[in-house]
């Protein structure tokens, strides 16, 4: 297996993977291929019928059906890098008996460190004083912001990302509230108190973190009604997925003053078109769906991802806890092991 065209091929749906990965990958016997940047469809056909991976290690573009069929029969897993499966179809998958796993909680910390300085920019108006300050504006005395300390914070979802907001938000001096239909019974973890409807959760949050998957129940989640609920100069933060949030209702918000900001790192359709309004709004700090890259959670997003396929591919359970999402060709005794 030392010769890299006799190994069975991995591919990789981006131009790079962290080197450790690659690495990890190599030694367990792959070849590590890339597509060469950020594919559609003709492009990620073209590479699967050149390389007939068994695994798709999933980073942009979409997983669908088509996809699946083309790589079949060597195809046995996707593994997503990252935590949001919603550029693969789990339909799809489960029909065709292939395992879905994803990087679960390898990024939640880089991602809610990015919440909070979207939170903080906000919060003390820095786009908008910077701006000031480039113009030769000194408004010293003319400009007031916000403090963080004694704000409530709302919280949407409540998992690995969620609770790590949680305890950076609590450091800061903030009340923290926290909806998760999903949170079992009793107390929950960290700082946060639970809230149980989202309409009780957006009446009190001040500001507005969102940190829950997209799935059908969560599309259009937050839309206008649920907007005019928050207190009236309440700050969203997103850095979740882009479907979750009703988009002109969010730019109509910020329009009316029923929003003050928005700090938005994830969008419905991506990458963001040029001519989009959150690429211009001066209440909007739009950033490019990169609050994962940072070193530490590019290289534990894609070693999870490695890891989960040199797992499923040896018949085990991926080490991370709830990276499998589709058990495909693991055995339901495994998966409940």
């Amino acid at each position: 297996m030392s010769d890299a065209n006799s190994r069975p091929n991995v591919l990789v749906s981006a131009a790079r993977l962290a080197p450790e990965a690659v690495a990890m990958l190599e030694e367990a016997g792959y070849a590590v291929r890339c597509t060469s940047g950020y594919p559609g469809e003709a492009e990620l056909l073209a590479a699967i019928r050149e390389h007939r991976p068994v695994a798709i290690l999933h980073r942009q573009g979409r997983i669908d059906g088509t996809v699946m069929d083309a790589a079949a029969p060597e195809l046995r897993l996707v593994a997503r890098h990252g935590a949001g499966i919603d550029g693969i179809d789990v339909p799809a998958a489960r029909a065709r008996g292939l395992t879905v796993t994803r990087a679960a909680g390898a990024n939640s910390r880089s991602v809610a460190e990015h919440a909070m300085a979207l939170m903080l920019t906000m919060l003390k108006d820095l786009p908008s004083v910077t701006a000031g300050m480039r113009d030769g504006l000194w408004e010293k005395t003319s400009r007031m912001t916000r403090d963080i300390d004694g704000m409530t914070l709302g919280i949407v979802g409540y998992g690995a990302i969620g609770t790590k907001v949680a305890r950076m938000a609590a450091g800061f001096g903030m009340r923290v509230l926290a909806y998760d239909p999903l949170l079992p019974a009793g107390p929950v973890s960290g700082p946060a108190e639970r809230v149980e409807t989202l309409p009780e959760l957006l009446r009190q949050a001040e500001v507005l973190s969102l940190h829950c998957p997209l799935e059908p129940e969560t599309r259009d989640l937050i839309g206008a009604a649920e907007l005019s609920l928050l207190p009236r100069g309440a700050i969203l933060v997103h850095t979740a997925r882009g479907g979750i949030v009703n988009q002109d209702a969010l730019l109509a918000a910020l329009d009316a003053g029923q929003l003050s900001w928005a700090g938005v790192d994830v969008f419905a359709v991506e990458p963001l078109e040029e001519n989009s309004p959150f690429r211009s709004h001066p209440r909007v700090v739009a950033t490019p769906h990169l609050a994962a890259n940072t070193p530490r959670g590019a290289v534990g997003m894609a070693c999870g991802a490695a890891e989960s396929i040199i797992a499923v591919m040896n018949g085990r359970l991926p080490a991370l806890e709830g990276a499998v999402v589709v058990p495909g060709g693991l055995s339901a005794g495994l998966v409940s092991a």
